[in-house]
């Protein structure tokens, strides 16, 4: 048998789920205003810290396309409240710098700093250090500026099986004949790029012993240290490497100020 309920009982069941329902609906909008304020207070630390490094970058005398910067970890406000950021990712395209009145190209350099320190004064006002306890950075410099520090006409610089080649036209005993071989690639103590060239032949090189000897002096000739541009941020290689694209370059600081480049 059906039972009718009261209505004043059924009112206030109604009333309490529409109250339920109600506050549902505020703290979903209040959590996407959240999400909104953080997205918008994330890109405003991004393009602070674009600036000042396009900023730093220039004052090294140097050029690159205009910084991407992405500031990592979620959510970014409490980072902010806590002056501590998880990772800082920098990505600069076409990066051009002298060396010995040479531009060295780097068409990729990839920068990614840990455990970032910056105050919230420092975001507010674009004043301070923004410091990185770890800073590494990863680029390639291509063969066509690389090359060109060796100074010799004709030289052409590239990659096979993991190794550096080089193939060179060269007079010799009144041939015109093409050297190529490899080289090892090391970072000496200075910070430069060791290449040493052990390894090169040319297709008809006459069995003489003057004919050889040309050939291991020219090798002597490029097997030379070749100074690399002023990183930013500090970075100091730690290894090189050939790649068919350009010369893969690995390095790292400590304790840098990533919002002052010099």
């Amino acid at each position: 048998m059906a039972r009718d309920y009261p209505v004043d009982e059924a009112r206030p069941r109604r009333r309490g789920r529409k109250l339920l329902i109600g506050l549902f609906v505020l703290l979903l909008l209040l959590a996407g205003l959240l999400v909104v304020a953080d997205r918008v207070a994330v890109g405003v630390a991004e393009r602070m810290i674009g600036d000042r490094v396009r900023q730093e970058i220039a004052k090294q005398g140097a050029q690159s396309a205009a910084p991407d910067v992405e500031v990592g970890g979620t959510p970014f406000l409490t980072q902010v409240l806590d002056g501590r950021y998880q990772r800082i990712t920098i990505n600069l395209r076409d990066v051009q710098a002298s060396v010995e009145g040479d531009a060295v190209r780097l068409p990729v350099l990839d920068v990614t700093a840990r455990n970032v320190r910056a105050s919230l004064d420092t975001l507010r006002t674009g004043q301070g250090d923004v410091v990185a306890d770890t800073v590494n950075g990863a680029g390639t410099i291509s063969y066509e500026s690389l090359a060109a520090l060796l100074n010799r006409p004709g030289l052409a610089l590239g990659e096979q099986n993991g190794k550096l080649t080089v193939t060179a036209p060269a007079d010799i005993l009144g041939q015109k004949l093409t050297i190529s071989g490899t080289a090892d690639v090391t970072v000496a103590d200075n910070g430069a790029v060791a290449l040493r060239f052990n390894d090169l032949d040319a297709a008809g090189l006459p069995n003489l012993p003057l004919a050889r000897a040309f050939l291991s002096n020219y090798a002597k000739s490029i097997s030379i240290d070749v100074p690399l541009p002023e990183l930013p941020f500090q970075l100091a290689v730690r290894e090189v490497r050939p790649l068919p694209e350009g010369l893969a370059v690995t390095a790292d600081a400590k304790n840098v100020p990533i919002n002052s480049a010099g």
